[in-house]
Formats: C-alpha cells, sequence, structure tokens
C-alpha cells in the first residue's frame, strides 16, 4: 500500500517506519526538503513535498502539530477527496490550574478530528494513533501484561477503518472499533487526561480492571 505522511517529526519517522518494514511504500512531505530528505531516510521510504504526500497513496496520515493544521489542510484538502486520512494529533496545551512542579494538560481544542474532516471535504477521516507516544511505536513490544496493546478507531467509513485496522495490525497492534468520527472528541479527551497522568508517574493502566472483570448492569 502507498502511505503518504504529511509531517516529519517523531510520529512520522515511528509509525512510517513501522509500515515501511512491513512492506508498505512511504511517502514523506514537510515544509522543507531537507526535513523530508532526513526522515525519509530513516524509515527507508521517499521524501517530497506536502502536496506529494497527500497525492501520493491511498492513505494520508497527518502527523502535525495541531496548530499546522489549518495552514496545510486549506493547501491539500481538496486533494485529499476519496482518501482515507489519518487524524493522530493532540491538542495538548499546559494546564494552568495544575499544582506547582505537576505535569499537566488540557485540550486547547475539544474535537480535532472534526474540523480535519471539515477542512477537507470528500476525505475519509480516521481517529487513530493519537494515545500513545512516539517511543512506544518506536519499540518493539507490543504485549504488555499478557495483553496486546489496542489501537481505537473513530471513523463514520467502513472502508477506511478496515484499511486503518490492517495498518495497526501491521505495526504488531489489534484495532479496536470505537465508534463514528463524532466519538474522536471523547478518545482526544481520553488522551490528554492519561498522559498527564503517566507524566506524572501514574500507571493509567490501573484504572481499568481487565475485560473479564469488568462487568455491570445496564441501568
Amino acid at each position: 500500500m502507498r502511505i503518504g505522511i504529511i509531517g516529519a517529526g517523531a510520529m512520522a519517522r515511528a509509525l512510517g517506519g513501522g509500515w515501511s518494514a512491513a512492506g508498505h511504500e512511504v511517502l514523506i512531505g514537510a515544509r522543507t526538503a531537507a526535513a523530508a530528505a532526513e526522515s525519509a531516510a530513516s524509515i527507508g521510504g521517499r521524501a517530497g513535498s506536502i502536496t506529494d504526500a497527500a497525492t501520493f497513496g491511498d492513505v494520508v496520515l497527518l502527523a502535525l502539530p495541531v496548530p499546522a493544521l489549518s495552514e496545510v489542510l486549506h493547501a491539500t484538502g481538496e486533494l485529499l477527496a476519496g482518501r482515507t486520512v489519518v487524524d493522530c494529533t493532540n491538542a495538548f496545551a499546559p494546564d494552568a490550574a495544575a499544582p506547582e512542579g505537576a505535569t499537566a494538560f488540557v485540550l486547547a481544542e475539544d474535537a480535532v478530528a472534526e474540523r480535519v474532516a471539515a477542512l477537507a471535504p470528500g476525505a475519509h477521516v480516521v481517529k487513530a494513533f493519537n494515545l500513545c507516544a512516539a517511543e512506544v511505536w518506536q519499540a518493539k513490544a507490543r504485549v504488555f501484561d499478557e495483553r496486546r496493546l489496542a489501537v481505537p478507531l473513530c471513523g463514520d467509513d467502513e472502508a477506511a477503518l478496515r484499511v486503518v485496522a490492517g495498518l495497526a495490525e501491521d505495526l504488531g497492534s489489534r484495532a479496536l472499533p470505537a465508534g463514528g468520527l463524532h466519538r474522536a472528541r471523547y478518545l482526544e479527551a481520553m488522551s490528554v487526561f492519561t498522559v498527564g497522568l503517566w507524566f506524572a508517574g501514574h500507571d493509567a493502566r490501573a484504572m481499568f480492571p481487565p475485560l473479564e472483570a469488568a462487568f455491570a448492569v445496564v441501568d
């Protein structure tokens, strides 16, 4: 599969490197040729412009800082029509109300994935890969406490969801269907909350029992 990645940072290299190793053709596009070339060389992929990445393949990963999304999508939104667009971004901002010395975040924007869909009409947007840092995807471990790492997916197009589920499996993880794109805002909120806990030195996974113990009676 041909995958275009807009952005040349750590997530672009981590996810792109995994997909390249799985046999996909990956092109990294960035604002500068040097940044694209450096990241592409590190994963054995191709380098190009942002427009090249938007038109390269059937799947386009947005691996950008959230403040850059509007400018990039105004320039490429029409080019993304009919393509599967994977949004792995998070709109984190420091929590000014956090106690001194504590690391905490809030959302600078409530629904990034929905804005991506609005700026790229006709694109099949899927929110995915936003819960774990690039270092997780660069590492080889995918099974923790005998449970395979899951990637929640939010999107409205069934074909696009199947494609992204396959890309998650290519990275050694398993896809977790999490509803339509309107639910992506909850995935984004989950990210800001759990990442804040991790940065503060707490094990966010300890909040949740395993499935076999997570029973409840419907009210």
